[in-house]
């Protein structure tokens, strides 16, 4: 099990649920603009969010951010340890640096002394795009630089006091973002950061972070998560509660199942599957559903689902728990399904 940190009051490693972040696309120092994303971002599930620093005034913007939103706010510093510093000092509740890139030793301790004063995570790691050079002479560009990369990085923090650490070590290939991250749970206790660096825009990066990300997560490796989409980071957050939902690590949802439809289905049931889907995406509480697209084996196959539909080509049956309750005309379908679901919604 990974150590346990606090973030601005929400808690990573150590058992905690897996948490869902995202990052900005804004300029930090344009508050109003920034703040409206965070908002977004939170009302759509995001529990930790990042933003660039790349100047004095985004630095600064940190303090009136953080009184416009509730979720913990981590700021991303690289080559300057004055804007690490200054951001830590206006609030920021973490911090991702690379300590090989901020300018030496008294610049490591500098910022590493700030971190402790304000007792704030840091996270450190590599990407492929980032790794130390020595490793790559040495190793390659592999897992085995990734992770040992990443690990000299917190290795300079700890030699300076900080212990309350999370590392990361991305790539924009699956298969090497699966092994640097075993590796790396093999290597340390540290929580983890998981996720698919430039993995694309929305339908390739969701699939590249589902295969990476479900891969590791199935094997209890990540304790923080991002979907990385070269998109609306809002898109980010809805494919992270989906995927945790998948693997199993989120059950507080309905969770909606329908057949892919044959030469069998003589009804509409994907358009009712795409409603139902639609309609109960936000509902937290656990639920689940089954749109069938014909009578011969719907209601078994969804034998232990609370509610279900299954039809033919002028009737449809509702049926609960694999028992048919009732036949109904085809027309009246979605009416009679949605009706069944808000009850149990209700009751619950």
């Amino acid at each position: 099990m990974t150590k346990k940190v606090n973030v601005g009051g929400v808690l990573i490693g150590g058992g905690e649920s897996v948490k869902i972040q995202s990052m900005c696309t804004t300029r930090t120092g344009d508050v109003e603009k920034t703040a409206a994303q965070i908002s977004a971002l939170e009302k759509a599930g995001c529990e930790i969010i990042r933003v660039s620093i790349l100047g004095e005034a985004d630095a600064r913007a940190l303090k009136e951010i953080k009184n416009s939103i509730k979720i913990p706010l981590v700021a991303d510093i690289h080559f300057s340890a004055d804007l690490a510093v200054l951001a830590i000092e206006n609030g920021a509740d973490k911090v991702r640096v690379n300590p090989g890139n901020i300018g030496g030793e008294s610049n490591i301790k500098r910022v590493a002394d700030c971190i402790k004063a304000h007792k704030i995570p840091v996270r450190v790691g590599a990407n492929t795009g980032s790794v130390e050079k020595i490793y790559l002479e040495k190793y390659g560009k592999n897992e085995f630089s990734l992770v040992e990369s990443a690990l000299s990085s917190a290795q300079l923090l700890e030699k300076y006091g900080v212990n309350d650490i999370v590392i990361s070590v991305k790539a924009s290939s699956v298969p090497l973002t699966v092994k640097a991250y075993k590796l790396l749970a093999s290597r340390t206790d540290y929580p983890l950061h998981i996720g698919v660096t430039e993995a694309g825009t929305e339908e390739m990066a969701v699939v590249k972070s589902s295969a990476a990300l479900g891969a590791l997560l199935l094997d209890g490796i990540g304790d923080t998560l991002r979907v990385s989409i070269t998109d609306d980071p809002v898109k980010e957050i809805i494919a992270a509660k989906r995927l945790l939902r998948a693997v199993g690590l989120d059950k507080n949802f309905v969770n909606v199942i329908s057949c892919p439809t044959c030469g069998r289905c003589l009804w509409d049931s994907m358009s009712l599957a795409k409603k139902v889907t639609a309609l109960t995406e936000s509902a937290n509480k656990p639920l689940k559903v089954a749109v069938m697209g014909c009578v011969v084996n719907g209601p078994g196959e969804a034998k232990d689902c609370d509610i279900g539909i299954a039809g033919a080509e002028d009737y449809c049956v509702i049926f609960k728990n694999g028992e048919i309750m009732r036949k109904i005309p085809v027309q009246d379908a979605e009416t009679e399904l949605l009706k069944e679901i808000s009850k149990l919604l209700n009751d619950r």
